[in-house]
């Protein structure tokens, strides 16, 4: 776990302030977006920062290398295995294209003109690469994995080391979720969790996600994974991993 943790953190580095903090969208969509992805694929990577970033929930449903369960209804809806692939039932929109789904995202949600750091498109892209090449295969390829009936609850942020290896195992296993969105909006947010909670600091979120957690579970700690199958809700990466390799897993991991 040491290592895992490590190099998810040198992929957090490289992504600077990436997919961190949140400055809410002007609308919210009233039925979820989807989207297929990989999780260290890094065009896929972008999108979900702009997701953080515009305080976005999505139904996630992974398409790692090798996977059978979601690979199949891209190529159907969409006429080809590209990740990442948008399906906005609010709208009828269903589009490829990290940079392509970001400025869709800015201008139907946000409404607005997508910032100057995504008009720098290369470049962001140049850096997301050199994030997944950190994690080498993590959260790329298939292993055999339980399909839950209903969608697991993830709350993360996108560069939230401690929630990477959550999302890749959930990415490997093909397990689909609820993302969660839970960015940063205010400056007590950047102060640990532990100490937050010895200094007794209860920071007051804008974020809906961040403040149904606060009341829910009586603190924010990312991730934090909710399973309506059982009924179960845990803090702490290593928990939760062994707890869907547990739960979910169909082979010794």
């Amino acid at each position: 776990m040491a290592s895992n943790l490590a190099t998810s953190m040198i992929a957090t580095l490289v992504r600077a302030t990436n997919g961190i903090q949140s400055t809410p969208a002007v609308a919210k969509p009233k039925k979820y977006l989807q989207l297929y992805d990989i999780e260290n694929c890094p065009y896929c990577r972008l999108v979900r920062e702009t997701l953080t970033e515009l305080d976005l929930d999505a139904e996630m449903y992974p398409c790692p290398k090798s996977g059978q369960r979601f690979r199949p209804e891209v190529v159907e809806r969409g006429g080809k295995a590209q990740f990442p692939f948008l399906v906005d039932s609010n709208t009828g929109v269903e589009m490829y294209e990290s940079l392509e789904i970001i400025a869709y995202l800015f201008e139907t949600y946000a409404q607005q003109d997508k910032p100057f750091k995504w008009k720098a498109g290369k470049l962001q892209t140049l850096g997301s690469m050199l994030a997944s090449a950190s994690r080498m295969s993590r959260g790329m390829q298939a292993r055999q994995g339980k399909l839950p009936k209903r969608l697991l609850e993830l709350y993360s942020f996108e560069s939230s080391p401690y929630a990477r290896p959550v999302r890749e195992l959930l990415c490997e296993m093909e397990i689909p979720y609820i993302l969660r969105n839970c960015g940063r909006t205010l400056l007590q947010e950047w102060i640990l969790p532990p100490i937050r909670e010895r200094l007794n600091l209860r920071p007051d979120s804008e974020l809906e996600n961040r403040r149904v957690l606060q009341e829910s579970e009586g603190r924010v700690s990312i991730p934090y994974l909710y399973d309506p199958n059982t009924e179960r809700g845990l803090f702490e990466s290593s928990d939760i991993l062994d707890y869907l390799r547990d739960t979910y897993g169909t082979a010794p991991q």
